[in-house]
């Protein structure tokens, strides 16, 4: 009997960026399947229609995902994975349309904003819709003839479009992290990330005396970003990324101190460093 494809959820219309995050995790060997948001994809992933999903988690132009953020940490999902990919986005047209011809350019509003200043340069109006690839889908079921998307060269040739230019986001030094969910985190390599979420207590310093914890056992924080608690107001979850595996002796042991002094951790995840 042939094996069972490996099934993976993302966000978004075939073709999108977090398609293509797919193929990178897994060198295309997988069946990507398609949701339309990103409850759906956690949703996928927690009732186990699903093998994995891919998301986005930041843009290092953008900021952060704040809607992974928060799903995170209402489900139960683990972070086994994560993968930098570089954005490059296209303006994309019907076959027959010349760039002469554009007007209005549709896509997701964080690649629109990606690509402002060529946007602003070529007087062209804009339009945010749910998605990349969703845009170059809307343009060709529409039949579009003044209108252009911004999304992937993947998307452009899943949907037989024409690229009228590639390469037009404004800063070059555009990637997308994404996060490979499934139901278990990922056994230790010896290059590993952890990522955890927690709460402090409301006293002066208690920030700096979690943070201590690391520094005191020389542990490497990679990043730390607060979101909002909606409990109460100004009270604040703590988002911590740092090196090591939560297995490793001295990331045990931290983990450990800070689950003790914290009101609330939640161990999102250890996974192999992005190379």
């Amino acid at each position: 009997m042939p094996e069972k494809s490996i099934t993976v959820a993302f966000q978004g219309e075939r073709g999108a960026f977090s398609e293509v995050a797919v193929h990178k995790f897994f060198d295309g060997k997988t069946e990507a399947k398609p949701y339309r948001i990103l409850p759906e994809v956690f949703d996928a992933i927690e009732k186990g229609k699903v093998d994995y999903a891919a998301v986005p988690i930041e843009n290092s132009t953008e900021g952060s995902v704040n809607e992974t953020y928060d799903l995170m940490l209402k489900t139960n999902v683990k972070v086994c994975g994560e993968l930098n990919l570089r954005i490059v986005h296209c303006l994309i047209s019907l076959p027959t349309v010349s760039k002469e011809d554009v007007k209005v350019v549709y896509s997701h509003p964080q690649a629109l904003g990606q690509c402002r200043t060529y946007l602003q340069k070529n007087n062209y109006r804009t339009l945010a819709t749910y998605d990349t690839a969703g845009s170059v889908k809307l343009l060709k079921e529409q039949n579009l003839r003044e209108a252009a998307a911004v999304a992937s060269e993947y998307a452009a040739e899943f949907y037989g479009m024409k690229i009228l230019e590639k390469g037009i986001e404004d800063n070059k030094n555009n990637y997308t992290r994404f996060f490979l969910l499934a139901e278990k985190d990922a056994k230790p390599t010896g290059s590993d990330k952890t990522s955890i979420i927690f709460s402090t207590p409301d006293v002066p310093g208690s920030l700096h005396n979690v943070l201590k914890e690391f520094a005191d056992r020389r542990i490497n924080l990679t990043k730390i970003e607060s979101r909002p608690t909606r409990q109460k107001a100004w009270e604040y979850y703590f988002y911590l990324d740092f090196e090591g595996h939560r297995n490793d002796k001295l990331c045990a042991e931290v983990l450990n101190v800070v689950s003790k002094n914290c009101p609330f951790v939640k161990v999102l995840g250890s996974y192999p460093r992005a190379k």
